[in-house]
């Protein structure tokens, strides 16, 4: 290919992957596959791997980050980032409209209220239309610049529209709710500490050293404001209109109100519709719109005239905390528990909220007894926040964190660094040993039918449940004596667990295992470098952390785990049983792309292929996966037994039903 062509290409698939970058973080309404996306991506950064010259300030490429950086260097605002007067009170919100009157001396004016997003505030500077430099809040007259950082952003452009070339913006920057909980569920699954809210985690990823990792984090930012010398708006509603036509994420969550009364509507619509929103919101900003006229309102030291923040009352409640019981994850995290005296908060009784672990209760000066406020965090999970000490008995006295595990009293042991202890006995300790085979078996992992948690707790009782190898040692004699297993249900399960083992593959059964810190995305990494659980079992320190994305505490854990006598035996138990413990294919590279741009839903039970592998060949074949039938998907494979539900829904929407063999022409196609 020539230096010509190649440019050609180049600028093709930035404009391709921009237009659908945009469409998918900015509108929601992505039109292609992850897949075909990361395969344009794939191919752009192959070319300007080829011809370096052609990689532009402004590629996309540039959005997965690989920047290190070990000092965020301090940067003064050219313009101060000042807070805003909060206020919880309408009245207050009459007086400040009376203060704005008075100030304008009888001209007309009015506000734009948006709502006050929940995050961390940015300011971003473009040179010749091109990011240049981008700096967080700080104390709002210096902040710590983190332009690598923000590059990963995905709706945030790196080049901006032609309408300006070089000016401000401020956002806010967020962790979707979605993202907050996904990233959660990871941590619980491979034994980390849970982050504690969006906001925190927002801001801790803004300042990782590694630009990779931020990008994993799928960061989003709305922008809220709009600043330079020549700035051609006259109002702030303008700006906003014209940072969206320049491809900016300006959310339509705003409203021009021509009086205080319009304010206050405002302010009760959005009460209730902003807990639909994929970020935490606590109130409405409220602006003077026209720009002439925050010039003549000015500044105090602190923050505008023209501005003010209206909050609504946080969903908080105080309760008696009758007492703090433990419990025991999978990996041996304790997590530290407060029982409370049944109160309303959200509309539903709440009986129990997280104290998160040692440092928290110490920080707030938890007491058994004390008087609790709790809130609902992100407005899903309930925390306690605080305690009213006025309230506190006078023989009170301070929480003494237990030293031994609640359930089999190993004594507990807390690494440098670490927030959460740890009970060690994982082999030994009983919520540890069900945990393990609760996330050996839930869908992600092995996907057995007819089990489940109380299923565990049963054989678990009475001796025939130990670890996971003893899964596959259970009988029809055995299961058949228990109570609540009639016939049919033992053979679904025997059934269940068979299938398990002959469909699962070596990605996830490395996944299932548990080891601490191995998650499924990184379990399919390892499969993929090292092939076989032999491999990896043999794998040394040196050799694990040359694997992309394997750091020195993954490889710790990874020998850790195959140091274990036990746990060898019981990997040589389930290869007995036929488990897969080596990757049978390259799974990594796609067969052909005959269903790029397609998305599937299977269901039902299938002659040629289980549901798995019919997954796995929609997703080499360049296709995307769905859970469920929405107006988005393009095909429902439908087998036997299929729930009506889906075949319905289907029908009504107008999506195509497909067979198996249907399914078999389509991927066979030249």
């Amino acid at each position: 290919m020539t230096f010509e062509e190649a440019k050609v290409l180049v600028e093709e698939l930035s404009t391709k992957i921009n237009h659908h970058n945009y469409l998918y973080y900015n509108n929601d309404a992505p039109e292609i596959s992850d897949q075909a996306f990361d395969l344009l991506l794939k191919e752009l950064e192959t070319l300007e791997n080829q011809f370096p010259e052609l990689k532009f300030q402004d590629s996309p490429t540039l959005r997965v980050g690989g920047t290190v950086t070990k000092e965020f260097p301090t940067i003064t605002h050219k313009y101060p980032m000042l807070s805003l007067g909060n206020t919880y009170s309408k009245e207050e919100l009459v007086e400040f409209d009376n203060r704005v009157k008075k100030g304008l001396e009888g001209q007309q004016y009015e506000y734009v209220c948006e709502l006050k997003y929940d995050g961390v505030a940015l300011s971003v500077t473009y040179e010749n239309n091109y990011i240049k430099q981008a700096v967080t809040r700080g104390d709002g007259v210096k902040g710590d610049e983190i332009t690598n950082n923000a590059k990963t952003i995905k709706s945030l452009p790196l080049k901006a529209g032609k309408e300006l070339h070089s000016f401000e913006v401020r956002g806010e920057v967020f962790l979707p709710l979605k993202e907050f909980q996904r990233i959660n569920t990871e941590r619980e699954d491979i034994g980390e500490a849970l982050l504690a809210n969006p906001r925190n985690a927002a801001s801790g990823t803004l300042k990782m050293q590694d630009s990779a990792v931020v990008a994993k984090r799928n960061l989003n930012c709305y922008i809220y404001a709009l600043l330079g010398e020549n700035i051609p708006s006259k109002s702030h509603s303008e700006s906003l209109s014209l940072l969206k036509k320049m491809g900016f994420n300006v959310p339509d969550y705003y409203k021009v109100c021509n009086s205080i009364d319009t304010v206050f509507d405002f302010i009760e619509e959005w009460k209730e519709k902003r807990k639909n929103l994929p970020l935490d919101t606590d109130g409405i900003v409220i602006k003077i719109n026209n720009y002439k006229q925050q010039e003549q309102l000015g500044y105090t030291a602190k923050s505008p005239r023209w501005a003010i923040a209206y909050k609504y009352e946080s969903e908080s409640a105080a309760t008696l905390l009758e007492s703090i019981s433990y419990q025991v994850g999978r990996t041996g995290a304790i997590t530290p528990v407060a029982n409370l005296s049944p109160v309303l908060l959200a509309g539903t009784t709440v009986r129990r909220a997280s104290l998160h672990n040692a440092n928290e209760i110490e920080r707030l000066d938890i007491r058994v007894g004390d008087t609790v406020f709790v809130e609902k965090g992100g407005e899903i999970i309930p925390k306690v926040t605080g305690v009213d000490a006025s309230k506190r008995p006078i023989d009170s006295q301070p929480t003494q964190y237990i030293t031994q595990c609640p359930e089999c009293k190993t004594p507990l042991t807390r690494s440098e660094g670490e927030a959460s202890h740890y009970c060690p006995n994982e082999l030994g300790c009983p919520p540890q040993i069900k945990g393990k085979i609760e996330h050996y078996i839930q869908r992600k992992a092995m996907n057995i039918d007819g089990f489940g948690k109380e299923t565990i707790e049963q054989l678990y009782e009475v001796g025939l449940l130990n670890n996971i190898g003893d899964i596959y040692s259970l009988t029809y004699e055995q299961l058949i004596q228990l109570d609540r297993f009639a016939e049919k249900s033992v053979n679904n399960l025997l059934e269940g667990i068979k299938k398990s083992a002959e469909v699962t593959p070596f990605p996830k059964v490395l996944f299932a295992l548990g080891i601490r810190f191995v998650g499924a995305t990184v379990a399919e990494k390892l499969a993929e470098h090292f092939g076989s659980i032999e491999a990896l079992s043999k794998a040394t320190f040196d050799e694990l952390i040359n694997v992309p994305e394997i750091g020195e505490r993954i490889a710790n854990s990874i020998i850790t785990y195959f140091s274990n006598e036990i746990n060898l035996n019981i990997i040589h138990t389930l290869k007995q049983k036929g488990v897969q413990f080596e990757l049978l294919e390259d799974h990594s590279t796609p067969k052909g792309t005959n269903l790029e741009g397609f998305t599937f839903v299977v269901s039902g039970v299938f002659t040629t292929f289980s549901r798995d592998e019919l997954k796995a060949l929609i997703k080499s074949n360049g296709g995307k996966v769905l859970s469920s039938v929405s107006g988005n998907l393009n095909y429902l494979i439908a087998g036997e037994n299929m729930g009506p539900s889906k075949l319905e829904k289907a029908e009504k929407l107008g999506v195509k039903i497909i067979s198996e063999e249907d399914f078999k022409s389509m991927i066979n196609q030249s």
